[in-house]
């Protein structure tokens, strides 16, 4: 993911609640880490278990990644993506990520 691609998805990414006072623990990995993870498996059609070693560990992928559709956040950051892509504006086409 650039540069570009993060500073729009960030905000549609909710905020731990550790961060928020809620208590918990904070979190092991960095969410863009997560999002490229996810977005690797797209790109390639691998099974969740065969994620590389560059990643973070293929459940917690998959957790984070059922996390955020069974809340709808996977397909409202391809939808705000696809509100800010066009061709000859500047902006980089977002992956379909769910």
């Amino acid at each position: 993911m650039t540069d570009a691609e993060w500073v729009v998805v960030r905000p549609l990414l909710p905020v731990p609640g550790w961060m928020q006072g809620q208590g918990g623990q904070p979190e092991a990995y960095c969410h863009r880490a997560m999002l490229d993870a996810i977005g690797y498996l797209v790109d390639n059609g691998i099974k969740w278990r065969a994620m590389p070693a560059d990643f973070p560990p293929w459940d917690r992928v998959y957790a984070f990644f059922r996390r955020w559709r069974d809340r709808g956040l996977i397909r409202s950051s391809m939808t705000g993506c696809a509100g800010r892509s066009g061709r000859g504006q500047g902006t980089m086409p977002c992956r379909r990520l769910g």
